[in-house]
C-alpha cells in the first residue's frame, strides 16, 4: 500500500509540474463576447497555460510578466471558436453529380485536407462531419489530431447509412456495375450490423438518411425512407455502443418517426410541421437547418454539375425550408449551426449567419447556435463552446462587433485551437 501511494505521489506530481512547464500566452481582447449573455466586455485578458484557457477577467486584474508571450487582440472582438454541424470536408463543391464519379476516395481524403485548413482558417474549430466516402474522414481525424494536417477538431461519422436506391446509396451507374454505396443496409439487423462496422473503423457517430434527398438521383426529398422501425435499431445499436445518430430528414413523415426513434438531430428540416417541431421539443431533439446553400444551388448548381432535377428539387422547397427555420425557432426548437459545406465551396462556412438572422434570429442567438447549443450537441460541453476557464482555448477575432452586424463573422483575423495560432492577420 505505501509503495502504491507513492506511486500515485510521484504521477501527480508530474502532472502538476508538467502543467506549470506548460507555455503560458496572455491574450488582450479588445472586446470579449460572452456568448452565454450576450455581454461585450471591453479590454479583457484571456490567460491560456498549454491548450486551455486558465483565466478569464478585466485587463487591469491580470498582470503580465515581463517577457511573458503576448497576443495583441486590442483592436479586435473576441468570441469562442465557431462549430460546424453538418460539413463534408472530404468533398469539393465543383465535383457535383455525375463529375464525381471520377473522385477517388484518396483523392478526396487530398480535398479534405485542404478543406480542413480552409474551415479552420474560416474560424470553424469543431466540425462534425456528416458523411464521408472510404472513411476518408476518420484518416483526416486521425492525421488532423496527430498535429500532421492542420484543421478544426472533427467528429466524423464515416459512410452514412441508408437504404438501397436512397438517397445515401450511389444511383449514377447502371445496373450491370451492381454497385452500392457503402453504408447501404435494408432491415433491423441489417442495420444494426452496419453501425457495428463503421463504429469499428472508426466513426464517431452516426449520420442515417431517413428521407430523401436533394442532390441525389430519382428520389425525392419528402418521401420516407428508412421505416421507424429501422430507425429505432439503429438508434438503439449507437446509443448503447455511445455514439449519437444524425438523421438527414427532408419530409416531415421521415422527421417525426426519426425523433420517435430517438435521434440525436434532425439534418435539414426543410417540410418541418408543427407536430415534428412539438415533437423535436418534447425529445431535445436538435435541428439542423442548412438555409444558405439554397442561393448557392440556384446561382450556381448546374456550373458545379448538380443534375437538372437537383435544381428542380431546391427550387421547390428551398424557400420553405427557411420559411420552416423561422416557425421552428419562433416555436422554441433548439438549433445547433449546421451549412452542408462542401455544397457550396468550403471555407465560406460563415455566410450562413446572416440567414438566420434574417429568418428570426438575433445575431446573439445565431452565435449561439454555432458555439453553445454546437458544444451540446457534440457532447462536448464541458470543453468547448464558450471562453471560460478549464475550457479549451478555441477562439477567433473579427473586427467590429457580430452582435452589431453578424456578417463580421465571414471575415475572421485571428484563429486559435487549443492554445496554437492557425491565422493572424490582426496585425496587418
Amino acid at each position: 500500500m505505501r509503495q502504491l501511494v507513492l506511486a500515485i505521489c510521484i504521477v501527480l506530481g508530474a502532472a502538476t509540474a508538467a502543467a506549470q512547464e506548460a507555455p503560458v500566452v496572455y491574450v488582450r481582447a479588445g472586446h470579449l463576447l460572452d456568448v452565454r449573455t450576450g455581454e461585450l466586455r471591453a479590454d479583457q485578458t484571456i490567460v491560456i497555460r498549454g491548450d486551455k484557457i486558465e483565466r478569464v477577467a478585466a485587463a487591469a486584474q491580470v498582470p503580465v510578466p515581463a517577457g511573458a508571450r503576448v497576443v495583441d487582440l486590442s483592436r479586435m472582438t473576441v468570441l469562442p471558436g465557431l462549430m460546424e454541424m453538418h460539413a463534408h470536408i472530404t468533398f469539393d463543391s465543383r465535383f457535383h453529380g455525375f463529375r464525381g464519379l471520377a473522385i477517388s476516395v484518396p483523392r478526396e481524403a487530398l480535398y479534405g485536407a485542404l478543406n480542413a485548413r480552409r474551415t479552420l482558417e474560416a474560424g470553424f474549430t469543431s466540425v462534425r462531419n456528416a458523411g464521408a466516402r472510404g472513411f476518408s474522414d476518420v484518416a483526416l481525424r486521425d492525421a488532423i489530431n496527430d498535429g500532421e494536417v492542420p484543421g478544426p477538431r472533427l467528429m466524423v461519422s464515416g459512410p452514412a447509412l441508408g437504404i438501397t436506391g436512397g438517397h445515401c446509396d450511389e444511383n449514377l451507374l447502371p445496373s450491370e456495375f451492381r454497385h452500392k454505396a457503402e453504408g447501404v443496409a435494408d432491415s433491423p439487423w441489417a442495420v444494426r450490423a452496419k453501425v457495428r462496422e463503421v463504429i469499428k473503423y472508426g466513426a464517431d457517430l452516426i449520420k442515417i438518411c431517413a428521407t430523401g434527398g436533394v442532390l441525389s438521383k430519382g428520389d425525392e426529398p419528402g418521401t420516407q425512407q428508412y421505416t421507424l422501425e429501422e430507425m429505432q435499431a439503429i438508434v438503439d445499436e449507437a446509443h448503447r455502443l455511445g455514439r449519437k445518430v444524425a438523421a438527414h430528414a427532408h419530409g416531415a413523415d421521415g422527421i417525426r418517426d426519426a425523433i420517435r426513434a430517438g435521434v440525436d438531430s434532425i439534418e435539414h428540416a426543410s417540410l418541418i410541421d408543427d407536430e415534428g417541431t412539438r415533437l423535436a421539443k418534447e425529445h431535445g431533439t436538435f435541428l439542423v437547418m442548412d438555409i444558405y446553400n439554397d442561393d448557392f444551388i440556384l446561382q450556381k448548381g448546374a456550373e458545379m454539375g448538380m443534375l437538372p432535377e437537383s435544381i428542380e428539387k431546391e427550387r421547390r422547397i428551398g424557400q420553405l425550408q427557411r420559411d420552416n427555420f423561422a416557425r421552428a425557432h419562433r416555436a422554441g426548437a433548439r438549433i445547433a449551426y449546421g451549412t452542408d459545406s462542401a455544397v457550396y465551396p468550403h471555407g465560406d462556412n460563415a455566410k450562413q449567419f446572416a440567414y438566420m438572422v434574417k429568418y428570426g434570429m438575433t445575431p446573439l442567438q445565431a452565435i449561439q447556435a454555432a458555439t453553445l447549443n454546437a458544444a451540446e450537441l457534440m457532447g462536448w460541453s464541458d470543453r468547448l463552446g464558450a471562453l471560460e476557464a478549464g475550457k479549451l482555448a478555441d477562439l477567433i477575432a473579427v473586427e467590429g462587433d457580430p452582435l452589431k452586424d453578424v456578417t463580421v463573422l465571414e471575415r475572421v483575423r485571428f484563429v486559435m485551437k487549443g492554445g496554437q495560432v492557425f491565422r493572424d492577420d490582426a496585425r496587418r
